[in-house]
């Protein structure tokens, strides 16, 4: 039997399904309806209403399942990457990453502002938004990055799962909210906000770090694991997260700290990254963007094999070094 830990929201469980479903289908022995368990954990970041940089920052959604993950009690973890702090504990590995979900973020406008959906783009949306009004969201890196166009927005803290974010925004706590569109997707949402929302372009909005990305974190002296997830590597997206991770390092990132990053492979195979930090009132932003080339055609994945090579994943974690070194030198020029 393989125990696959999560936590116990909507979303989680939603995401470690997906991955229950995928591994059944991929493996024959898997397949059996009592052959995959799913257990569910509370975490830290789960029981308190505080925002993360309040309360401690990243590992706050990980720290129990990691604990269960070391002690036995569970084989697989599957978080949000971008819960996973970028160091992981002694004896736990991650290497397989499934294909990534839609990255990028989603405003939700409230039922007073709904008409500006009207055909506008994200942009002018934006731009519409009345002086004053409230964005609910926990998030250092969007209420920087919208306050930076927008500076005078309310940006309001805004807890909880999807559902309960939804509820606040009709009940008129907020008048809109930010949401990771990775999440309205896996939980079958999206045509329900169409009418009501715009998706934010990276240019926009860019991405926290490896948002819309799962992470399969487990022991890694765990006999079959490490054979079954390599079936279900997705190389595009595990390069690009570790790029993205990569920067995050340099830069020191927590849940304290309004980092945003997004890469992606382009034709013909080079990878491009994008990263930005900030000012937590959005007064500063410092970004930079950088590309290489992987060394081979986008076809070439099939070539390496489903887990790429070390050589590119190597690469990868270079430019994300790169441009984390670029922005710091940014900052302290200013």
């Amino acid at each position: 039997m393989l125990r696959i830990g999560t936590r116990n929201s909507p979303l989680a469980l939603a995401q470690a399904h997906s991955m229950r479903d995928i591994l059944a289908q991929t493996w024959p022995e898997l397949a059996a309806p009592e052959a995959i368990t799913i257990v569910p954990f509370v975490t830290e970041g789960d029981r308190s209403p505080q925002s993360l940089a309040e309360i401690g920052g990243k590992g706050l959604f990980t720290i129990e399942i990691e604990n269960a993950l070391a002690t036995g009690r569970i084989d697989l973890a599957v978080h949000s990457m971008k819960d996973l702090p970028t160091r992981l504990p002694d004896g736990l590995v991650m290497d397989a990453v499934p294909k990534r979900e839609d990255p990028r973020d989603l405003l939700v406008l409230g039922p007073k502002l709904r008409h500006l959906c009207d055909g506008r783009t994200a942009a002018q949306v934006i731009a519409a938004l009345p002086s004053g009004c409230k964005i609910g969201s926990a998030a250092l890196r969007r209420k920087a990055q919208l306050l930076h166009r927008r500076p005078d927005l309310e940006v309001v803290l805004f807890r909880g799962n999807v559902a309960t974010r939804l509820r606040k925004l009709e009940s008129g706590v907020a008048d809109a909210t930010l949401l990771a569109l990775a999440g309205i997707n896996r939980l079958g949402l999206a045509e329900q906000l169409a009418a009501m929302a715009v998706v934010l372009e990276p240019e926009i909005m860019l991405p926290a770090v490896a948002q819309g990305a799962l992470a399969l974190e487990y022991r890694q002296d765990h006999p079959q694991l490490p054979h079954w997830l390599a079936a279900i590597n997705h190389p595009d997206t595990q390069h690009a997260v570790i790029a993205e991770r990569a920067m995050l390092e340099i830069l020191d990132g927590s849940c304290r700290t309004p980092i945003a990053s997004y890469a992606e492979i382009l034709p013909k195979g080079h990878l491009r990254l994008r990263g930005l930090l900030a000012e937590p009132d959005g007064s500063k932003l410092w970004q930079n963007e950088a590309e290489i080339f992987l060394g081979f055609s986008y076809e070439g994945w099939v070539n390496i094999g489903a887990m790429g090579s070390f050589s590119t994943q190597i690469q990868a974690a270079s430019l994300g070094q790169m441009v984390g070194k670029n922005i710091l030198q940014m900052m302290q020029q200013t």
